[in-house]
């Protein structure tokens, strides 16, 4: 199987060593450096339904590229879009949800398909809206996170919260749901109950979409949150 590392302690790179025969796919443009072993082609991986459903869920490109080491052994580097923290994640006996961006390599055994959201989630997230990307089969996938990156774990009785700006991933086994508030009452937003209660809570809290653990597992989680830092960008104010 195809060896990842990763190298470097600030916006590092995710270093791939192949064996002859052996192939990976990752993100378009994820490539930055690759030994003349190693062949790359752009495909739609899946098949074209398939590059649509991650196009629409996740915001991945069309083509992905395919990188295979073809006439002998060789290494190649790739770097995720936004600066930050790149892990790399075991999958087969755990399999992951990823957030919008989050997916940068994954091993040929692997495969990234689409489950659907219910109807409350999808209205709210900014992880696929009806879908979200989650990892198959076995090998490696590889995330990164804008920032710094940092492992929860989730136990029975210890729901979290976490900003979904600031989600990277979590294991497909926990119980999640998305929410424009982090309050438990109706008395949120001044006195205004329901939903609309929830929006005035929301925007006068700073808080946007949350999302709610539950159950066991793993969330990693960035630093950083990337819509709020690119209107930082734009206009000079916190998002």
């Amino acid at each position: 199987m195809p060896v990842f590392n990763v190298t470097g302690d600030v916006d590092p790179f995710l270093h791939v060593a192949l064996r002859q025969g052996e192939k990976i796919y990752c993100e378009s443009d994820a490539m930055v450096m690759m030994e003349s072993a190693l062949d790359l082609r752009g495909r739609m991986t899946g098949g074209i339904g398939s590059a649509i459903m991650r196009r629409l869920a996740n915001g991945e490109s069309f083509f992905q590229q395919h990188i295979e080491a073809v006439r002998g052994n060789g290494d190649c580097l790739l770097s995720p879009v936004l600066p930050g923290a790149v892990r790399v994640l075991d999958v087969g006996q755990c399999q992951y949800l990823l957030n919008d961006g989050a997916f940068v390599a994954a091993t040929d055994g692997t495969e990234m398909k689409m489950r659907t959201q219910n109807i409350g989630n999808a209205l709210f997230a900014q992880s696929g809206g009806f879908f979200v990307m989650e990892t198959s089969g076995a090998g490696q996938v590889v995330v990164s996170g804008f920032g710094s990156m940092f492992e929860l774990d989730v136990e029975p009785g210890k729901d979290i919260v976490i900003d979904n700006a600031h989600v990277v991933c979590w294991n497909s086994t926990l119980q999640y749901e998305i929410s424009v508030t982090t309050g438990g009452g109706a008395g949120g937003g001044g006195g205004i109950g329901g939903f609309l209660g929830n929006i005035v809570n929301s925007a006068t809290s700073g808080e946007g979409i949350v999302l709610k653990f539950s159950g066991k597992g793993k969330v990693f989680i960035c630093s950083r949150n990337r819509d709020a830092f690119l209107k930082w960008t734009m206009t000079g104010k916190p998002g």
